[in-house]
């Protein structure tokens, strides 16, 4: 919806647990402003429209007539649905059941990758590498570890224009590089015929890496002990085998991003996500930045290929606002 210079739209991300909305303002010179976000429980609302109605009476009963998404799944199908939430949206419906005539969809892991793309330089922290901006020409890797692994890329033009794939990289084939690892490998392949970074790689998967270090170590440990209290143990040093466990997974991390990198033909490589941040002192203090350079022949590439961590507070929602700007403002 237009005023004057000015496209005013809503912006939504949504996940398994919690669906995101703000409204959003893409000025004449393409530079994006959210509004405070709403933060919605996907468990308190039977659909999205109902969802949307809810958000729509908060914002006094009216809402911009546009609206773009970040949805966590494949979004070139006509039914779209949600793995963790029961969900589903049917895009050729958007116009009548909310009232807007121009809408953009995006998987969520994109929309990470379209924020990396436009966000300023201040937004980013130093990781790895040279201390240097983001290349401003060629391929950009976007890894993101959560609930599973997202991987996207995006690459820059000369004229400043840039474009965005996203992919299943996080499924590629995970490759021990000690020991340790490869007892986490033996343990993970004992319930999966085939291992995937993801299974290292990702939020829930700190729970392996731990119970294979306690088994490598002959501790008794609390069999129910879950993801999160192994995080928020070892990210506070208040148990030092869940240290050594997040710390397994830095270097886990920066194996797998030098990987993709490399298979990306990268210059450059953007941390995404909450877990990234949240554990961005570790990352630094780990063995992250030598594991991501060890790559054989190209390890002096590799060391010399910026790699920061994206901090904004709402990469989806501002992802999905440049989308839209990039789909129907060009």
């Amino acid at each position: 919806m237009r005023e004057g210079s000015t496209t005013k739209i809503v912006t939504v991300d949504i996940g398994g647990t919690h669906a995101r909305f703000a409204l959003a303002q893409i000025g004449a010179d393409g530079e994006i402003a959210l509004d405070e976000p709403e933060t919605l429980n996907t468990s308190d609302h039977a659909s999205f429209q109902t969802a949307w109605e809810d958000f729509r009476k908060r914002k006094g009963g009216s809402l911009p007539s546009a609206v773009t998404m970040a949805v966590a799944g494949p979004v070139k199908q006509d039914l779209i649905r949600f793995t963790n939430n029961p969900w589903i949206i049917r895009p050729a419906l958007i116009e009548e059941k909310l009232g807007c005539g121009q809408f953009t969809i995006v998987n969520d892991f994109a929309a990470v990758a379209h924020a990396a793309a436009r966000a300023p330089a201040e937004q980013f922290l130093h990781l790895a590498g040279p201390d240097t901006d983001l290349p401003e020409t060629g391929t950009i890797t976007v890894v993101g570890p959560g609930t599973g692994l997202g991987v996207a890329h995006f690459y820059r033009d000369e004229d400043g224009s840039y474009r965005v794939q996203a992919t299943e990289g996080g499924h590629g084939d995970y490759a021990p590089l000690d020991s340790i690892e490869d007892a986490i490998l033996a343990r993970l392949r004992k319930r999966h015929n085939r291992v995937s970074d993801e299974r290292v790689v990702s939020g829930p998967a700190i729970v392996d890496i731990y119970q294979t270090l306690a088994a490598l170590e002959h501790r008794s440990i609390d069999p129910d002990l879950d993801d999160r209290a192994i995080w928020t143990r070892g990210t506070t040093n208040k148990d030092s085998l869940a240290a050594a466990a997040v710390d397994r997974f830095c270097l886990a991390l920066g194996s797998v991003a030098g990987d993709i990198a490399l298979v990306q033909g990268a210059s450059g490589v953007v941390i995404a996500g909450g877990l990234g941040y949240r554990i961005r002192e570790t990352l630094l203090a780990s063995g992250f930045a030598d594991r991501f350079a060890a790559k054989g022949r190209f390890a002096g590439m590799m060391a010399n290929m910026p790699v920061k961590l994206i901090v904004h507070p709402q990469p989806g929602l501002f992802g999905a606002a440049a989308a839209f700007a990039r789909e129907h403002l060009k």
